[in-house]
Formats: structure tokens, C-alpha cells, sequence
């Protein structure tokens, strides 16, 4: 129970300092919004974040390949997302603004995956070398 609620700290905790960053965009550049956007804007962060939190138990069950954890992270977080997305008004509910951001959306997942590819791959390289030593 103290992983869950953890890692859903951990997630919103993330959402605030996402949130904060875009605020800070859109003070320096004078961006007016309403406390109502502001408020559902927010609140979309927030559930994507405790979404994430809870998506990475995915990865820790160990009788799933990485394909299948991948996999299901992948198809999960697109079911959380476009609702949220198109309810919040991330997305425009148009065909060409839905297709764009799912490009993007992929594009990004797989950025994210090579990078913890690489990590991993490093991660094992330095314990195969120290069990060598």
C-alpha cells in the first residue's frame, strides 16, 4: 500500500513541476488564463501524473517480457490519455489535430523508450563489469 501511494505522490509531484514550468512560460511571455482553465488544466496534469505513477507497476512484474509490459504500457496510457486529452482540450476533437498528436504521442514514447533502453543497457554493462572485477 505505501508503494501506491508513493508512487502516486510521485506522479503528482511530477504533474506540479510540469505544470509550474508551463506557468512560468506563459507568465514570461504574459499569457492571460482564466482560473477555470488554469483549474482544468491542472487537473488533467494531475491524473496523467498519478496515471504514470501507477503505469510503472507494469514494469515490475517480472513474468511479462518487456515486449508485453510495453505493450500494455503503451495501450494503456493512449486509453488515459485522448479521453483526457480531448475532455481537457489538450486536443482538438477534429481528425487532423487527433492524428497529429498521436504522431506526436508515439513519437515522444519512443524517444522516452530509447532513452530507458540506453539507460538499462548501461546499467547492465557497469554490473557485468563489476561482477568481471
Amino acid at each position: 500500500m505505501f508503494e501506491v501511494i508513493k508512487r502516486a505522490f510521485v506522479g503528482i509531484s511530477m504533474a506540479g513541476v510540469i505544470t509550474f514550468a508551463v506557468l512560468t512560460v506563459m507568465k514570461v511571455n504574459m499569457v492571460e488564463a482564466t482560473v477555470s482553465e488554469l483549474w482544468m488544466h491542472m487537473f488533467g496534469s494531475l491524473i496523467i501524473g498519478v496515471y504514470f505513477g501507477f503505469a510503472s507497476f507494469l514494469f515490475d512484474n517480472d513474468s511479462w517480457s518487456p515486449l508485453k509490459q510495453t505493450s500494455v504500457h503503451f495501450l494503456l496510457s493512449i486509453c488515459v490519455f485522448y479521453p483526457l486529452a480531448l475532455f481537457v482540450g489538450w486536443v482538438p476533437p477534429e481528425p487532423l489535430p487527433v492524428v497529429l498528436s498521436f504522431v506526436v504521442f508515439c513519437a515522444t514514447y519512443v524517444l522516452f523508450w530509447i532513452g530507458a533502453r540506453f539507460n538499462l543497457k548501461k546499467l547492465e554493462q557497469s554490473m557485468n563489469d563489476s561482477i568481471r572485477k
